[in-house]
C-alpha cells in the first residue's frame, strides 16, 4: 500500500489480536460528495418522469384531456398549488352547516392572489416549455371558468346583504351561519357553490397526482 493510501487508511493488529481500523476524514468527504453527485445526477439528469393525463371535464371547465410529462418545476408548481387548496381549505369540501359563507369567499380571493403570483414568478424560460405552459393554463382556466363566474354573479350581492342584515337588532343572537341562511337567494347561492367546491376539489386531486405519480 502507498503512503498516500496508508494516510487515507489505517489498518493495523497490535499483540493482542486487537484490529484497528481508521478512516481519514478526507476519504470520507470524498465519499459524501460521490454520493450527492450521484443523487444530483438521478434527480435531475437520469430521472425519467412518466406522462400524466388531466381530463378538463373531471375538474369541470372544459372537455379537453391534457397530456404532460411534469418534470421538477412542474411538480414545484403543482405542489405550491396544492399546498394553498389544501391548508386555505378551498380544494376541501365545504361544510354547510358550519362553514361561513363570507369566509369561504375570503379564501376564494386570498387564493386568486396567491395563484396570481405563482404564474408571474416562473420564469419565461420556464414557460416556452409546452408541458409548464399546459399546467400554468389550467391554473388560469380554473380561476377563470371555475371560480370567477360565481363571485361575479353571487359575492357582491351577498356581502351588500350580510353586512346589512348582521347588524341588525333581530339578528344579534344569531350565529353567521344561522343569518347566512335567510338570504333570500340561498338554495341558488349553495347549489352554484357545490359546484366551484367540486371543481377546486377535483383540482387539488390532480394537482397532488402530478406530485406523486410523475
Amino acid at each position: 500500500m502507498s503512503d498516500n493510501a496508508d494516510k487515507l487508511l489505517n489498518f493495523t493488529i497490535d499483540e493482542k489480536f486487537n484490529v484497528n481500523f481508521s478512516v481519514d476524514g478526507d476519504l470520507i468527504l470524498y465519499a459524501v460528495a460521490l454520493m450527492a453527485l450521484y443523487a444530483f445526477y438521478q434527480i435531475f439528469f437520469s430521472r425519467r418522469f412518466k406522462s400524466f393525463e388531466i381530463d378538463e371535464a373531471e375538474i369541470g371547465i372544459g372537455n379537453q384531456k391534457i397530456k404532460l410529462r411534469p418534470n421538477i418545476v412542474d411538480m414545484q408548481i403543482a405542489y405550491k398549488v396544492w399546498v394553498e387548496l389544501s391548508t386555505r381549505k378551498i380544494g376541501l369540501p365545504i361544510d354547510y352547516e358550519n362553514d361561513v359563507i363570507v369566509e369561504v369567499y375570503n379564501s376564494w380571493y386570498g387564493f386568486f392572489s396567491v395563484v396570481r403570483e405563482l404564474v408571474k414568478d416562473v420564469p419565461v424560460s420556464n414557460f416556452r416549455r409546452k408541458d409548464t405552459e399546459k399546467i400554468i393554463s389550467l391554473s388560469i382556466e380554473v380561476l377563470n371558468m371555475g371560480i370567477r363566474p360565481h363571485v361575479t354573479k353571487w359575492q357582491a350581492r351577498y356581502r351588500r346583504w350580510y353586512e346589512r342584515v348582521s347588524v341588525l337588532p333581530e339578528n344579534e343572537s344569531k350565529t353567521p351561519q344561522e343569518i347566512q341562511r335567510d338570504y333570500p337567494y340561498y338554495d341558488e347561492l349553495i347549489s352554484d357553490l357545490r359546484s366551484v367546491n367540486q371543481c377546486l376539489i377535483q383540482y387539488r386531486i390532480k394537482m397532488h397526482q402530478i406530485i406523486s405519480k410523475a
